[in-house]
C-alpha cells in the first residue's frame, strides 16, 4: 500500500474543497484534494443559472463560470489533485484511506479540512404514501438530467418543497416546456431566498401554495397523479381539503443533509440540528487539526458565503500543520436560545482571535432584536431587524463582548410583536 504525506488534505473538490485548498497552498503548505468524482466543482457543474459571485466576485456568474475560475487557479498551483478517487475513512490521528482504480492509498496528513458537501432529502425520507414510480426525483436530480444529459423529465411537474433548488427548477422546467404545475410548501412561509421566489416563481406565474403538502402518490410503473392538502398547525394533513393533481413528474426539495459519515467514523461530534460537526471558533472540530466548512458543516444559501468560510478553514489548517496555532481551551459555548436554531461556531476560547462572526439561522420569520445574554444578564442587543430562516445572519463577537464574561454566552431573537 503507497503511503503519502501532505500538511494538509481536503476530501471534497466541491466550491468549499477549491476555495480551502487553494488558500492552504497560498500559505505555503503541502496540499492535496481528494475527489471521488471525475471533475472539480462539484454541484456547480450542474448550476447553469446566473446569481453566483455577486459577493465575492463583484460580477454574476453562472455555477460552472464560477467554479472554473477556482479551478483555473488550482492548475497553476501545485496542489495534487485526486479524481475518483474515494476517501472511505479518517482516524482520529489523522490518517486516512482512500481508494481509487490502481488500488488503496494510505496518506497521513497533519491536518484535514472535510469538504464533502451535502446531499437531498429522498421520498424515502419523508415517507409519502404510494408506490415508487419512475417519475419521483429529488429537484437536484432532475437539473442534472436537464442541464447535463439533456433529459426532460416528464411534461407536466409538481413541486413539493420550496427551497432554492426547487424555485430554481420550476424556472428551469418552464423554460424547457414543460407545466409547472406548483410549488407546495408544509410549512405557512417559503423556505428559499426572496430573490429566488420573485425570479423563478412570480415572474413566470407559477403558483406557490403554503402550509400544503403532498399526501400520497399515485401510479405503479410511472406517476399518474398525487394527492395534496392543506395542514393545520401542527403538520397533519386536514382530509376535506385533498385535492388530486394529475401530473407525470414530482419533484422533491424537502431539504439537504450533510455528508458526515466520514466525520462520525473519525469520531467528531455532530450538532443534532444542522447534521454537521461541532466546531469552534477556528472552524475546528473536537479532533485537533481536523477541520470543517461548506455544506458539510451546515447548509449555506450562497456559494460566495461557502468560499469565505473556506478560505478561513484552509487558513486555520495551514496554521495548525506549521504548528503556528495551539489548540485553545474552549471553556465557553455559544448556545442557541428559542427562536435560533443554532450558531456556527458553536464554541469559543477564553482567548480567541477577535472579532468573531457568529452565523445563526432562525426558526421561523419574525421581527425582533437580535439579544447575547451571559448569566442571564444582557450584554448586548440589535435594533429591531426582519429575519427569516432562508437567510443566514450574523452577529460579531467583538473583543468587549467576547472577554466581558467569563461563562457562555446565550444568543436569542426577542421577538417584536
Amino acid at each position: 500500500m503507497d503511503t503519502f504525506y501532505y500538511d494538509v488534505v481536503v476530501v471534497g473538490g466541491g466550491p468549499a474543497g477549491l476555495a480551502a485548498a487553494l488558500k492552504a497552498w497560498e500559505h505555503g503548505a503541502e496540499v492535496a484534494i481528494f475527489e471521488r468524482n471525475d471533475e472539480l466543482g462539484g454541484i456547480l457543474n450542474q448550476c447553469i443559472h446566473s446569481g453566483f459571485g455577486l459577493s465575492y466576485f463583484k460580477k454574476e456568474l453562472t455555477g460552472p463560470e464560477y467554479a472554473q475560475r477556482f479551478i483555473d487557479k488550482l492548475s497553476e498551483s501545485k496542489v495534487k489533485v485526486y479524481l475518483n478517487t474515494m476517501v472511505i475513512d479518517i482516524d482520529e490521528n489523522k490518517n486516512i484511506i482512500a481508494v481509487n482504480e490502481n488500488g488503496v492509498i494510505n496518506v497521513e496528513a497533519k491536518s484535514i479540512v472535510l469538504s464533502m458537501g451535502c446531499r437531498e432529502r429522498t421520498a424515502g425520507a419523508i415517507k409519502i404514501p404510494g408506490y415508487r414510480p419512475s417519475g419521483v426525483m429529488t429537484a437536484g436530480q432532475a437539473q442534472r438530467y436537464i442541464n447535463i444529459r439533456n433529459l426532460k423529465p416528464g411534461t407536466k411537474a409538481v413541486i413539493l418543497g420550496s427551497g432554492d433548488i426547487g424555485l430554481i427548477m420550476a424556472r428551469r422546467l418552464t423554460l424547457e416546456g414543460i407545466k409547472v404545475l406548483g410549488v407546495y410548501e408544509v410549512m405557512p412561509y417559503p423556505n428559499g431566498l426572496y430573490r429566488n421566489i420573485r425570479q423563478c416563481l412570480e415572474d413566470f406565474n407559477i403558483p406557490l401554495y403554503l402550509s400544503t403538502t403532498v399526501t400520497k402518490i399515485f401510479g405503479k410503473d410511472r406517476i399518474d397523479g398525487i394527492m395534496v392538502s392543506k395542514v393545520d398547525k401542527l403538520m397533519r394533513p386536514i382530509k376535506e381539503t385533498e385535492k388530486f393533481i394529475n401530473c407525470d413528474s414530482l419533484l422533491l426539495s424537502v431539504g439537504l443533509i450533510p455528508e458526515n459519515e466520514l466525520s462520525e467514523k473519525a469520531g467528531i461530534r455532530i450538532n443534532p440540528i444542522t447534521n454537521g460537526p461541532i466546531v469552534d471558533n477556528k472552524l475546528q472540530t473536537n479532533i485537533p487539526g481536523i477541520f470543517a466548512c461548506g455544506n458539510v458543516l451546515h447548509v449555506h444559501d450562497l456559494v460566495d458565503n461557502v468560499t469565505l468560510e473556506s478560505e478561513e478553514a484552509g487558513l486555520r489548517s495551514v496554521k495548525y500543520a506549521k504548528s503556528e496555532e495551539e489548540s485553545n481551551v474552549y471553556n465557553r459555548k455559544i448556545i442557541s436560545i428559542k427562536n435560533v436554531r443554532y450558531t456556527v461556531p458553536n464554541l469559543i476560547a477564553k482567548e480567541i482571535d477577535l472579532p468573531v462572526k457568529v452565523k445563526f439561522r432562525v426558526g421561523k420569520p419574525l421581527k425582533g432584536k437580535i439579544v447575547l445574554k451571559s448569566d442571564d444578564k444582557k450584554i448586548f442587543e440589535t435594533k429591531i431587524l426582519n429575519l427569516k430562516p432562508s437567510k443566514m445572519e450574523q452577529i460579531i463577537l467583538t473583543k468587549d463582548i467576547a472577554n466581558k464574561y467569563q461563562n457562555d454566552i446565550e444568543i436569542d431573537v426577542e421577538e417584536v410583536l
